[in-house]
């Protein structure tokens, strides 16, 4: 059984901006440290959920109350948010989004009011900058980045801790993303290469990964890990570890749908496609999977699918992401 003193250290780095410290925006808010202490702390969580309320972490928000901000409707995140919070001794609030994400009122002046009755906020919604300005406009306000347009962190989180269970050491391997480069890629390209993996990612012209992605893999990469981009779906996934997938329409562009599945029809990951990775390869999805689409049943039904995996993992590394971020 672990004790407090035994459990992995919860440490911050200095200081380098007012959101440095206090806020989880985005993966490029982790140094590669930062990430494999949290994947530590995430396993330590998971093992210890069992002990309940004998929990070493059990009480570590007590006190603490978060406001969960979803302008974007959300399963998974939520409810693992919700259960993380309660099972850390804290407790939040839920106001609608038409009262707390700037539709009444400036962001600032949303983020200003919360500021003076609850730690932080879990926010789920469109732009990024929109996160970032109601980060800005307060002083100790924690803010965490449950999904914007632009970036999914924790869902690349909980990715990375997947993939570690599946593989122990990460150093070398290689995953191909296939479709949209989209907030799900961008995340998990910027943590994959943190932890020493490499990515490549299978795009239709025009749905690429934004051409900042390079910049990033180039500084934060690590043991040479780096980003390859392809058009071609069975060149890229050729002898990978892993194949990664998302719905070809995100949230916000259903406009598009019937275009779109014309023109991501050759990146299905079907079995076909899976037989070209290696035979011990593993298929994962951050859901939800739209069936027939992105993905047939018999790849998300396999035993190489790890998705339930990855979804469960959700409440682990967003424990460990609250206990960093708001346990003094």
């Amino acid at each position: 059984m672990n004790s407090p003193d035994n459990m992995p250290s919860v440490t911050q780095r200095p200081s380098g901006g007012p959101l440095e410290g206090r806020c989880f925006l985005s993966v490029l808010d982790f140094e590669a440290g930062d990430l494999e202490h949290s994947l530590l702390l995430s396993a330590a969580l998971k093992r210890d959920r069992t002990l309940g309320k004998e929990a070493p972490t059990a009480a570590a928000l007590q006190g603490t109350y978060v406001a969960l901000l979803f302008e974007k409707p959300s399963l998974r995140t939520r409810s693992t948010f919700e259960i993380a919070i309660r099972e850390l001794g804290g407790n939040f609030i839920d106001p609608s989004a038409d009262v707390a994400l700037g539709k009444r009122e400036s962001l600032a002046d949303v983020g200003r009011s919360l500021e003076r009755w609850v730690a932080g906020a879990v926010v789920r919604t469109y732009e990024q900058s929109r996160i970032t300005d109601l980060a800005l406009a307060t002083n100790t306000f924690r803010v965490i980045n449950a999904l914007s347009n632009e970036e999914h962190p924790c869902q690349a989180i909980a990715d990375c801790m997947t993939l570690k269970e599946q593989w122990g050491d990460t150093v070398g391997r290689t995953v191909a993303f296939v479709g949209d480069g989209n907030n799900v890629a961008t995340s998990f390209t910027q943590a994959a290469v943190m932890l020493g993996i490499n990515v490549r990612v299978a795009s239709p012209e025009g749905f690429e990964l934004p051409a900042r992605v390079d910049e990033d893999v180039n500084r934060i990469g690590q043991q040479g890990a780096g980003l390859t981009r392809f058009r071609d779906p069975i060149a890229a996934v050729k002898n990978v570890d892993a194949i990664y997938t998302d719905v070809w329409t995100s949230m916000g562009r259903e406009a598009e749908v019937e275009a779109r599945k014309k023109l991501f029809a050759p990146y299905q990951v079907n079995e076909e496609l899976m037989s070209y990775a290696k035979r011990d390869a593993c298929f994962l999805h951050c859901l939800p999977a739209h069936r027939g689409e992105e993905v047939t049943d018999g790849v998300m039904d396999s035993s190489a699918s790890v998705v339930f995996d990855q979804a469960e993992n959700r409440l682990h590394t967003q424990k460990a992401l609250l206990v960093m971020l708001f346990e003094d």
